[in-house]
């Protein structure tokens, strides 16, 4: 199978995944959300779709790249999983903040996320510096979303 092959799917179900979560949102947003007191720095609704698409993008090439390697197995079966993990709890994040409106939980749900993107970029680092790089812009953002799952908390309790 070839590398385009595998980059293709993988960001293919990415997209699908980390969009099926993000329908959600859509749910909330002229509503609940909407309601919510803002932290400084929050960025228009409009911004949220875009960045996400790039970075689920982003994500999904990291994916193939380590897919993709010819490493330790070992190795390779550490990256996947930190993966698999941080992803998860990326899906979960959008239904626990905007479908539940527990804005609490999803902080608790978004620092371990913080922490999963963390050790996966280390995990694929050892295979991949391409890969690591690529999920860079992702742990910034979630970083940055961190702040704002925590402002959104604070002003809203």
């Amino acid at each position: 199978m070839s590398f385009w092959f595998k980059a293709a799917l993988c960001v293919l179900v990415v997209e699908l995944l980390g969009n099926a979560s993000g329908l959600v949102t859509l749910l909330s947003v002229d509503g609940w959300y909407d309601a919510l007191r803002r932290p400084p720095g929050t960025p228009p609704d409009q911004v949220f779709g875009p960045v996400w698409l790039v970075v689920y993008a982003m994500m999904g090439l990291a994916l193939a790249l380590v897919w993709d390697c010819s490493a330790d197995t070992g190795l390779k079966r550490r990256a996947l999983r930190w993966f698999a993990l941080q992803f998860g709890l990326n899906l979960l994040w959008t239904p626990v903040f905007f479908g539940l409106q527990r804005i609490d939980l999803a902080f608790f749900v978004i620092l371990p996320l913080l922490f999963a993107i963390g050790m996966t970029i280390r995990a694929v680092g050892s295979l991949s510096r391409a890969a690591a790089v690529l999920l860079l812009p992702y742990l910034g953002w979630v970083a940055y979303a961190s702040y704002l799952n925590a402002g959104f908390w604070i002003l809203n309790r």
